[in-house]
């Protein structure tokens, strides 16, 4: 597996893992299986590990650290905080709103490395800015974390440029973590600069469209009830059939270049630069394989142009997440 840098902490695998629907979000989960998953990620040279407290809640960190533990020496485990979390509440019901309060962040750090049962971790994440919290004070006790050893690199999640860089002014950001893909180009505005020139990696989460992309989502109805992309506009019966069309060109020329779809956009998205490290999901066998094969693929300048033309952004149909959920994004 070849390498990337995020900032100036971190080497890990070009391709990581976001372990988010092992636990959360995507409808049932079978541990057994993700515990297979995370091995065979493992042996194929992926380093790079993705978590969140709030993925369970807490019964993700719990599986990382289960099936992670034979192999601490050879992985970076990150996780974020960020979220207030009511327990009396399941799954996304769970979220109840942002608290990046210093006090708060110390205590879910402390409990993170529990449940990891790690005494490091690689990347602390803040999951989403607090618009109540000035960024230099969290940061500041983030910080404070990496001196006494609890952690090693700082990142920032769905942050804006301006957040981005005040926090970076109190103690380097190594990483900033935003949805990134064929069909979401937000980052391109302004964010992905400020990380270019500011020296920090980025790492796309969703870079195959929450499963779009790949072709496997033939209509809604392939979704499980409690599957959370059902509340995704995207996903929406006034979207879905326009969003098909574009996904159809896509295997078309995925077809052409002899790989999958979700290989396909996988590779675009690493083609947008060496300080991109994207982790897509996986909870089944075959489509890590699939996933980790996709940083090996080389596209001619040809192949981008036609890709850019197939999938415009402008003719991606709806919104990438609620509007209360875009909301707490580019603060």
């Amino acid at each position: 597996m070849k390498t990337r840098k995020l900032g100036n902490e971190l080497t890990v695998s070009a391709v990581g893992l976001g372990c988010m629907g092992m636990s959360f979000a995507y409808g049932a989960s079978d541990e057994q299986e993700a515990i297979r998953t995370l091995n065979r990620a493992v042996d194929l040279g992926v380093t790079l590990f993705d978590t969140a407290e709030v993925y369970g809640p807490f019964t993700n960190e719990l599986l990382l650290g289960k099936a992670l533990k034979p192999f601490r020496d050879r992985v970076a485990i990150a996780t974020k905080f960020g979220f207030k979390i009511d327990t009396a509440q399941a799954g996304a019901a769970a979220i109840a709103g942002v608290d990046s309060r210093p006090s708060h962040v110390r205590e879910v750090a402390e409990a993170s490395l529990k449940r990891l049962g790690i005494e490091t971790i690689d990347l602390l994440y803040q999951h989403r800015v607090d618009p109540n919290v000035p960024i230099e004070e969290t940061v500041g006790v983030m910080a404070e974390l990496v001196r006494e050893g609890k952690v090693r690199a700082l990142g920032l999640s769905e942050a804006g440029s301006a957040t981005i860089r005040r926090a970076h002014a109190v103690h380097p950001i190594a990483a900033l973590q935003s949805e990134y893909s064929l069909w979401t180009r937000d980052p391109e505005e302004d964010v992905l600069a400020t990380c270019r020139e500011l020296g920090i990696g980025f790492v796309p989460y969703s870079p195959l469209g929450r499963g779009f992309l790949t072709g496997a989502i033939r209509k809604a109805d392939d979704l499980a009830a409690d599957d959370f992309r059902r509340q995704v506009p995207r996903f929406q019966a006034e979207n879905f059939d326009a969003n098909a069309a574009l996904v159809a060109a896509l295997e078309q020329l995925a077809a052409v270049k002899g790989v999958t779809a979700a290989q396909l956009a996988l590779a675009w998205v690493l083609s947008r630069g060496d300080d991109i490290v994207p982790i897509p999901g996986a909870r089944k066998l075959h489509h890590l394989e699939q996933n980790v094969a996709a940083a090996d693929i080389e596209l001619s300048a040809e192949e981008l142009e036609q890709l850019d033309n197939a999938i415009p952004a402008w003719r991606v149909a709806g919104k990438r997440y609620s509007d209360a959920s875009l909301a707490m994004t580019n603060l």
